[in-house]
């Protein structure tokens, strides 16, 4: 009978190393490395500091618009916020709308749903701030845009929350109603929850591309981060310090808006993760 040879022991300097330079290191001096090279690319373009600094406050929405009014990153975090609560109901009802059963329900939400996905959204946008006063309405700049905004993301967001619903395995329907349950605190209670953890990922994905898809709503002179870095740009002479700082002002809450997301990941996922 052949005998093996013991593996061989694990020497500490290795373990050590591992422990050193694991998996978060790494990850971190990945982001360092990118960064750099990041920053050194938009530093070869020779910007001038000096005006990214006087108008840094404006950008950043530190200071008030003429009118009064939020402006800058604080008027584009605004116009989100609000867009993204509006354009949510809108997506969870005709969710419900495109499994209900309902021939009249199911008609209206795939209506909807079907004409803000196939049409471009400045052209929605320039519909409801031209279009609606010939109708006697006459919306606000912001107003308009947050409806837009609104109307169109919750045409992408009805699909990922009917997809989400429709993931979650029949039998855990069954089981409840096993139990006694009503449809109502079924799908409350035993659905929702499940479907919560394959909603958000693209969900939070649909937001941060509404946090940039607000730049379109300079086209109507709203005073947010693309409007002034545009305004600023032509007025300096000095486009790419101006639009720079816009990039990495909605990077930077773009990146809010992602740490959101890990942390509605890890309460949703509570039940999956694997424990050793």
């Amino acid at each position: 009978m052949t005998a093996f040879p013991p593996p061989p022991k694990p020497v500490a300097s290795e373990s050590r190393l591992q422990r050193l330079f694991g998996f978060r290191t790494r990850l971190y001096l990945t982001w360092a490395v990118l960064f750099a090279l990041f920053a050194s690319f938009f530093l070869s373009f020779d910007l001038k500091f000096s005006i990214i600094l006087d108008k840094l406050p404006n950008l950043l929405g530190l200071s008030l618009a003429p009118s009064g009014f939020l402006q800058g990153a604080a008027l584009t975090l605004f116009l989100c916020l609000c867009s993204i609560a509006a354009s949510s109901v809108l997506g969870f009802v005709t969710a419900l709308g495109r499994l209900s059963k309902s021939a009249v329900a199911f008609g209206i939400a795939s209506f909807y749903a079907s004409f803000f996905r196939g049409t471009p959204l400045l052209i929605q946008i320039l519909l409801i701030y031209l279009g609606l006063p010939q109708l006697g309405l006459v919306p606000g700049a912001i107003a308009a845009g947050i409806i837009a905004l609104s109307l169109n993301y919750g045409a992408y967001l009805s699909e990922i929350f009917r997809a989400g619903i429709l993931g979650v395995p029949h039998g855990q329907r069954e089981a409840a109603l096993a139990l006694g349950m009503r449809d109502s605190l079924i799908f409350w209670h035993v659905t929702l929850p499940q479907a919560m953890r394959t909603i958000i990922p693209p969900t939070t994905n649909q937001f941060i591309s509404m946090l940039k898809d607000s730049s379109l709503i300079s086209v109507m002179g709203v005073w947010e981060v693309m409007f002034l870095a545009q305004s600023y740009g032509r007025s300096s002479y000095r486009y790419i310090e101006m639009l720079t700082t816009a990039a990495i002002i909605y990077w930077v809450l773009s990146i809010g808006l992602e740490l959101i997301q890990a942390r509605m990941e890890r309460h949703y996922g509570k039940g999956y993760v694997r424990r050793g």
